[in-house]
């Protein structure tokens, strides 16, 4: 059940548009509906010069934690991984992926949970971070539906993800303006619900998301404060 809190902590706070990206940090809160248990996250952009960029995450809960990092750098508004590193712990037996993605010889290389990984790599092909960005530029771009081709353990999965439309959602910074944005899953295969929210009015970072697991169980993730290109993000007051 932490694990699950956890997993929903790693869709959070996305920046806009590949051709303007701008370096943030932002921290959220975490709720578990069904017991008293909070969490914690921290989510940065940094970066590295030369269009290189990299995406670093961090969450804890209680005695459990995770974090997450992508190097990435931007080619004619795409998106394209370098490095990608994952580790959980804290939760029973922890977890390490470790990705590198050959655009020379057009191979990701790594391993997840000392698994060997080898896949063939293609323009368009995005880790579990770099297609958070992807999801953020189409919806800043105005997109109404996506879909994104990303390495998911040892396998290239399809994410698909559509606009319900727009919302104020009341957070520690304020009240703020967003986009409301549903991942698509299959009703016969997942009956997870995830729910994300993102601002207009700051580079469309993540302001809340809201997921249902499969057990019912429900989490909510808020945006608690952060900083975009240096300002400060405040929401009007209520």
């Amino acid at each position: 059940m932490r694990r699950a809190l956890l997993l929903a902590l790693t869709l959070l706070s996305l920046p806009a548009f590949a051709a303007d990206l701008k370096p943030y940090t932002a921290s959220y809160t975490a709720d578990w509906k069904q017991l008293p248990v909070s969490g914690s996250a921290e989510r940065s952009l940094e970066n590295l010069g030369n269009g290189q960029w990299k995406l670093s995450f961090k969450a804890s809960m209680l005695v459990a934690g995770l974090s997450e990092e992508s190097t990435l750098r931007v080619d004619q508004g795409a998106f394209l991984p370098l490095t990608y590193l994952y580790e959980r712990n804290g939760l029973g037996k922890g977890k390490k992926i470790e990705l590198d993605f050959d655009w020379q010889n057009k191979q990701v290389l790594g391993t997840d949970r000392d698994t060997p990984v080898s896949l063939p790599l293609n323009r368009g092909l995005l880790d579990k971070s770099t297609y958070q960005l992807a999801l953020q530029q189409d919806v800043a771009a105005g997109k109404q539906s996506m879909s994104y081709q990303v390495v998911d353990g040892d396998e290239v999965e399809t994410y698909d993800f559509r606009v319900l439309g727009e919302e104020a959602v009341s957070t520690k910074a304020g009240v703020v303006d967003a986009v409301k944005v549903e991942r698509v899953r299959d009703p016969t295969q997942s009956s997870r619900k995830t729910i994300l929210w993102f601002a207009k009015d700051w580079n469309y970072i993540l302001v809340a998301l809201h997921q249902v697991e499969k057990d019912g169980k429900e989490y909510q993730i808020m945006l608690k404060d952060g900083s975009v290109d240096g300002k400060t993000v405040e929401g009007r007051k209520s």
